[in-house]
């Protein structure tokens, strides 16, 4: 027993090297020369080549499926980073083009416009949700502008220059309490007078001096009527939203929401309309 433990290790050292030897040795012989012990060892051998190769076929699949699979997500990820690249160049087209859009219809306007402009785009506001204080930059600092100043868009009146810094401007919103505007209805050229409520949870104006015999409805259109020479004659101002038609008074109750949408201003024009004597600026050659 001792000498047995003590060539234990050499003896299946030698056994481990020697079967592959007669597994080889049986399958390169030609059937004819093969002994008996050959076939014997071929008859073992049979089993065991069928289950190495079919072990080596599910792993050789395992890895061709393996580096299929980086491949593809490798692919995918070069693909998804393309597709973002490609959706981040529309976006920035269809911005450019959006603002192109803009650009060439507030040049309309300022060809529309009888009195000298000035272009500017809006930087700032007030800290509070439903600004009524919108700050300004020129794209002329050479101009000269003065308080009071009408202040437009292309959806309409925007308000008036309430304090002038250099090239900086802030403009007094048509829904602050401080501002207000001679209308009248597109549909049926009523007269009235609209004024900014200041409200701090809405953009809102209410209009003034409208006769209760006047026809009014929800949805007509209030435009500048030119009188004060303040704002050109015709810009969008506000649009009805309710109308309170009294039994006694001289006046109805009429309440409107401004024509322009200041959450998405970005470009205004300033008209240089001469408020002291009111009188328009000479027109564009």
């Amino acid at each position: 027993m001792g000498f047995f433990k003590r060539y234990r290790d050499t003896f299946l050292v030698v056994l481990l090297l020697a079967v592959p030897f007669f597994f080889l040795r049986a399958s390169i012989r030609k059937p004819e020369d093969m002994t008996p012990v050959d076939r014997a060892i071929m008859r073992v051998a049979a089993p065991l080549q069928y289950v190495s190769a079919a072990l080596a076929r599910g792993v050789s699949g395992m890895i061709g499926d393996y580096v299929y699979l980086v491949d593809v997500k490798q692919d995918n990820n070069k693909l998804a980073y393309e597709n973002a690249r490609l959706r981040s160049q529309v976006r920035e087209l269809k911005s450019e083009k959006a603002e192109n859009v803009r650009l060439r219809r507030l040049l309309g306007l300022r060809d529309r416009i009888p009195s000298e402009t000035a272009s500017a785009v809006v930087v700032g506001k007030d800290t509070t949700e439903y600004f009524r204080v919108a700050h300004l930059l020129l794209d002329d600092p050479g101009v000269t502008l003065r308080e009071n100043m009408p202040v437009i868009s292309l959806d309409g009146a925007v308000g008036t220059v309430q304090r002038v810094s250099g090239d900086s401007v802030a403009v007094q919103l048509t829904v602050d309490s401080g501002f207000g505007v001679d209308v009248v209805v597109e549909r049926t050229g009523s007269r009235g007078f609209v004024r900014g409520t200041g409200e701090k949870a809405r953009y809102a104006v209410r209009v003034e001096y409208v006769q209760r015999t006047d026809e009014v409805e929800v949805g007509d259109l209030l435009v500048t009527s030119g009188v004060g020479c303040r704002f050109p004659k015709g810009l969008p101002v506000a649009r009805v939203v309710k109308v309170d038609k009294r039994d006694f008074g001289i006046y109805q109750s009429v309440e409107a929401e401004p024509a322009v949408d200041f959450s998405r201003l970005e470009e205004v024009l300033v008209v240089l309309t001469d408020t002291k004597d009111c009188t328009p600026a000479p027109a564009k050659r």
